[in-house]
């Protein structure tokens, strides 16, 4: 009887750490870089990194390996489920602005065809954000 019951108690602590419980609060963390289309428009070919990083700020990565590329990565979760996730790269050539991929594309880069995605000055009000994690 006591194995039994020393069996239910240790089964129904287990099983409390997997339940989330009801009203505890999570917050939403906000990390990186907030890019905004408005921002992005403001690019052009040619710009230098000074210049970049005065309109974009510090980028979040500067890739050791490939000084010629500049991360920014931008994402908001609350607990362990992503809300909002935004990537943005640039590309240099030498000094110089040389092309940009990601979430956003400046007018240069939409004139020559190339889709976009407009999600707007905010990245967490948008509609068309990548989401992923647990749901």
């Amino acid at each position: 009887m006591r194995a039994l019951l020393l069996s239910l108690l240790l089964i129904s602590m287990t099983a409390c750490g997997f339940i989330g419980f009801p009203g505890v609060y999570k917050i939403n963390v906000e990390q990186g870089n907030i890019v905004t289309q408005e921002d992005v428009d403001k690019l052009e070919q040619g710009m230098t990194r000074r210049q970049v990083r005065f309109i974009l700020g510090t980028p979040l990565i500067e890739d050791t390996f490939n000084r010629e590329r500049w991360d920014y990565h931008y994402e908001i979760t609350r607990g362990d489920r992503m809300l909002t996730q935004r990537e943005f790269t640039v590309f240099f050539d030498g000094d110089r602005l040389k092309s940009v991929s990601g979430d956003y594309k400046p007018a240069w880069a939409r004139g020559k065809g190339e889709a976009t995605e407009d999600a707007g000055d905010d990245p967490a009000a948008s509609p068309n954000s990548r989401s992923g994690g647990a749901g």
